[in-house]
């Protein structure tokens, strides 16, 4: 993520906090005292998109983190993410992410103070070395997390890259030059699709294959020097050239490993177009009529992919953001699949809740909450993906945070060991990722017969889950109201009916992180300001 974006989007956020409607309002008021029952039907037939994974990144702490001598430190951080196991009482002990993201690093960490880059948790190695030849060795931290994800049954596995190595780059930098151009040398198209070939061919080879590559990362923002880490700018022409490369490459060498492309710096580039040639990336790549057309290019997905920032208030923003982007990707592709692939709590969000300092209260997990359901209830993601897993920083984008030894924040100390400890934004997430497992198809849900998402943003949201063959059904709510609520679950649409007509209750709140408990169908508790997932088995 481009921090020095922050400045322009706290300008742009404080212009729309005075035109805020009052749903609008983080967190939301009112004076009700006494907790109404709600109905709440989901129709099993009124089906939309195949969820895909949830993740989150290694960057840029496991470098670090994962070369830690204590383990048992490591394995708390991998369990946090990753595990799907659960305590005496039933509570799960981590938030089960089916996807983990790999920052395939371009040099800069070998390069030092010389790369420009002053914090060194943002350099990162790379594998090939200035003569092209390969050491696998690297990455080692990044590779513990790896092995780790794999072992607690992570289902895929994503290479990303931010930068191609420094000795393909314009400025020998693994950032960009300042402006819009792609901070690759023009002959060496070819060589950035062979490096990232030889990746993936070398973890197709171990227990840790890559399922999907990413080559470009926020294309929109021009990457210079005072972004302080790895990152360059890229026309939607540069992007769809090196696919055009790359993906008949990995199939050339018999690589599984699938290319997938956007990491749109903000959802509006996917249908809005720019006057350089970054935006309107959902028609330029997706549409048969235009020259990047990239659909049917062996080993490239029909995936598209953008990131959350910047767009998530006030609630009419982040609503109508991702309705227009979802009309845009039906009417363009049919098939199209939309991925969030980035988002942490950064900048100022209309006055309510902020990145600076560290904050990890339910206040901003239900933020977390609310974002995730509006990406996969309005704009129909597939799969949604955090930013920094682990965090040294005071900052509040992270899911797993370390500190010092000492206790303090000092990513410096925390290199070599430190303490370990989650967040509300974990746990909420979890609410989604443990129990919206891959191959899951998203249903109709209708609270009360509202259906305005706009309303809902700032009330309660509901979306509803269900894997037909297993029959079982997953109901997640994010209830940003201060007081307490009761649901009734009317019905599933049809005929079908749930087995027992009772519930398991996951919760996630300012005192709970995904406690277990049961409820009846009619008479579900909702606490207040919480997250509460539902599971059920039915017939």
């Amino acid at each position: 993520m481009n921090k020095s974006m922050l400045n322009i989007a706290i300008g742009v956020l404080a212009l729309v906090v005075g035109c805020k409607q009052s749903s609008d309002s983080f967190p939301p008021t009112t004076t009700q005292t006494t907790p109404t029952t709600t109905t709440l039907q989901v129709n099993l037939s009124g089906t939309h998109q195949t969820i895909h994974s949830f993740g989150a990144s290694d960057a840029w702490s496991s470098k670090f983190v994962g070369n830690w001598a204590d383990v048992t430190k490591k394995n708390q951080i991998a369990d946090y993410l990753f595990s799907m196991d659960v305590d005496a009482s039933g509570n799960p002990k981590g938030i089960g992410l089916s996807l983990w993201r790999f920052n395939i690093g371009a040099g800069s960490y070998e390069q030092g103070d010389s790369s420009g880059i002053s914090d060194d948790y943002r350099r990162e190695e790379c594998f090939q070395n200035p003569d092209g030849t390969y050491n696998w060795n690297k990455q080692q931290g990044q590779q513990w997390f790896l092995d780790a994800a794999k072992q607690r049954g992570v289902k895929y596995l994503l290479g990303f890259a931010a930068s191609p190595p420094v000795y393909m780059t314009i400025n020998g930098k693994a950032y960009g030059t300042g402006s819009a151009q792609f901070n690759l040398t023009a002959s060496k198209f070819k060589n950035y699709a062979d490096f990232l070939v030889a990746v993936c061919k070398h973890f197709q080879g171990t227990a840790t294959p890559l399922d999907y590559i990413s080559p470009v990362n926020e294309p929109q923002w021009n990457w210079g020097a005072s972004n302080n880490q790895e990152g360059t700018a890229a026309s939607n022409t540069d992007i769809a050239s090196l696919v055009k490369v790359l993906g008949p490459d990995l199939q050339t060498n018999g690589i599984n490993t699938h290319v997938v492309i956007g990491e749109a710096g903000q959802v509006t580039f996917l249908n809005t177009p720019t006057n350089d040639n970054r935006g309107d990336q959902v028609n330029q790549w997706f549409n048969p009529s235009d020259s990047n057309y990239i659909g049917g290019i062996l080993n490239v997905d029909n995936t598209l992919s953008y990131h959350s920032y910047f767009t998530t208030c006030p609630d009419n923003t982040l609503v109508q953001d991702r309705q227009a982007v979802a009309t845009a990707a039906a009417n363009t592709n049919a098939s199209l699949k939309l991925w969030m692939t980035e988002f942490g709590i950064l900048s100022n969000i209309c006055g309510t809740l902020n990145g600076y300092p560290r904050s990890t209260n339910i206040d901003y997990g239900l933020y977390v909450a609310k974002v995730v359901h509006n990406d996969l209830a309005v704009a129909g993601a597939a799969s949604w993906q955090w930013w920094l897993g682990i965090n040294p920083y005071n900052y509040s984008d992270g899911l797993v945070y370390i500190n010092a030894p000492s206790g303090a924040m000092d990513p410096e100390s925390s290199k070599t060991d430190g303490l370990v400890s989650d967040s509300k934004q974990l746990w909420c997430l979890g609410n989604f990722s443990r129990f919206v497992r891959p191959g899951m198809i998203r249903v109709d849900a209708v609270l009360n017969k509202q259906t305005d998402p706009v309303y809902a943003a700032g009330d309660i949201m509901v979306s509803a889950y269900t894997d037909p063959v297993a029959k079982t059904l997953v109901i997640v709510i994010v209830n940003t109201e201060t007081t307490a609520s009761v649901i009734s679950l009317a019905g599933l649409g049809g005929s079908a009916t749930l087995t027992g007509n009772s519930v398991t209750a996951y919760v996630t709140s300012a005192t709970k992180n995904l406690q277990k408990s049961a409820m009846a169908a009619n008479n579900i508790q909702l606490d207040a300001r919480s997250v509460t997932t539902l599971t059920a088995n039915y017939q």
